[in-house]
């Protein structure tokens, strides 16, 4: 994992944002597909005239009959940060999450500002442990996001902020989108140059210089793919996976003693991510290697989360075995072609080179302030660098290497604390009114 970013994994189960409105209103708005429009007049009835579905604005569609969109990102916590707008909102922070199945507003202030009303109030569960979530559905909105407008969206607003983004990402984050983007286009991936090309997919054509291809399936409307095998020695072990853009981790595992997965010999205990339901527990070790098609990765960091932070029963996604994350794709351009069911992975070469790595500090952060440059420990491994340097969780990081806390982000801060071993990092820290120095030896908890 190159960062810290087990920290967050955003797998949520949401049933499609279809079901905010009631029986009712929707049948009068789009009646299988086709607009009813009805005059009625005292002295004698008008015909029921019908409009053709395609003559609506409805649904995802590039402006001015473009054939693609350019969509510049930005990648934190091995995070895809879309800037999109919602009815007349400045720009908004979205994470695209191929996880999820409607549009999420995590930032209720969003709402607010925007006066939006709630259709309806409704309860939903995610992995994680914890209890069910309180959300509003909002319908009826205009999305835009580059050259792309999405007309009448239904949202899904959180009520309180349980996945506090932003402290883990160190930006303002309001939003979460996938599915409905993933469904519409073909979505090509450019982590070497941090684009996102979104275009129709009759103009989508694949060529073997493009990279490889995949066949996926899409169930409960996400991405799995069958041909990744895990190997060690002469075992080797086939896996279904999620592509999931939503996690920041490079792969994700389920134990399981019927498909002859363990856990490996060494891990740590780890607090994995933050689901829609709460904190989600478990282990980090290492794989000795991934094999999928013709591309190799080695030496490669997993989570391994706990059964018991399933917070909902297991969902048939036919044997599933875990899921990969952005840490592991950020390594290839990567084309999402739904409609056809493959994915394309192209490797970016200076990146397939880089070692897989954790953070070697042992110390957690959250980014905090209004502009999310103030950074606390939350949390100390036992027994890690950071604890035998004295550090404890609620200390205020003051200066880095003698870089003022000012001058960094926290993306900064994790790739300082994840390159080179036994590397010293000078550390100040304000823990009350006490102002204290030590020095961080970094070393691999795994």
């Amino acid at each position: 994992m190159k960062l810290a970013w087990h920290k967050i994994l955003l797998f949520s189960t949401l049933p499609l944002a279809g079901y905010c409105q009631d029986s009712t209103s929707y049948a009068e708005q789009n009646n299988g597909g086709v607009r009813v429009s009805t005059y009625v007049r005292s002295e004698r009835p008008k015909k029921i005239k019908l409009k053709p579905a395609f003559e609506e604005n409805f649904g995802f569609q590039l402006v001015k009959k473009r054939k693609n969109s350019i969509i510049p990102f930005e990648l934190h916590a091995n995070l895809i940060i879309v800037p999109i707008r919602i009815n007349n909102s400045d720009t908004l922070r979205f994470i695209l999450d191929t996880g999820v199945s409607s549009i999420i507003v995590t930032d209720s202030k969003v709402a607010e500002k925007q006066r939006m009303i709630y259709s309806r109030n409704v309860k939903i569960a995610g992995v994680g442990v914890g209890n069910d979530l309180e959300a509003g559905i909002v319908i009826d909105n205009t999305i835009k996001m580059g050259e792309v407008i999405g007309y009448r969206q239904n949202i899904v607003v959180l009520k309180n902020d349980i996945l506090k983004l932003s402290e883990f990402v160190g930006k303002p984050i309001h939003g979460i989108i996938g599915y409905d983007l993933f469904n519409r286009f073909a979505v090509t991936i450019d982590f070497a140059v941090n684009q996102i090309i979104l275009e129709n997919p009759e103009h989508y054509k694949y060529k073997p210089s493009k990279g490889q291809r995949f066949p996926i399936t899409i169930e409960e409307n996400k991405p799995f793919l069958d041909v990744v095998e895990l190997v060690n020695g002469d075992q080797t072990v086939p896996i279904k996976v999620l592509l999931d853009t939503g996690a920041g981790h490079a792969i994700s595992i389920e134990v399981n003693k019927k498909f002859n997965i363990q856990l490996p010999p060494k891990v740590v205990k780890a607090q994995l991510g933050r689901g829609l339901s709460g904190i989600i527990n478990g282990n980090l070790g290492r794989l000795p290697k991934i094999k999928f098609g013709r591309y190799e990765l080695n030496n490669v960091v997993a989570s391994f989360p706990d059964s018991s932070s399933y917070h909902l029963k297991p969902i048939n996604f036919s044997e599933r075995q875990g899921n990969i994350g952005c840490e592991f794709l950020r390594r290839f351009k990567v084309t999402f072609n739904y409609r056809d069911k493959y994915v394309v992975l192209k490797p970016i070469n200076r990146r397939m080179k880089e070692p897989f790595e954790h953070n070697m500090s042992g110390m957690e952060l959250l980014a905090s302030g209004s502009d999310y440059h103030e950074f606390l420990i939350e949390r100390i491994i036992e027994d890690s660098p950071a604890y035998l340097a004295g550090l404890q969780q609620g200390d205020r990081v003051i200066f880095i290497n003698n870089k003022s806390y000012k001058d960094l982000s926290i993306t900064d801060i994790y790739k300082i604390f994840q390159k080179g071993e036994g590397k010293p990092i000078n550390v100040v820290v304000k823990r009350g009114q006490e102002v204290i120095f030590t020095t961080v030896n970094l070393k691999r908890l795994i």
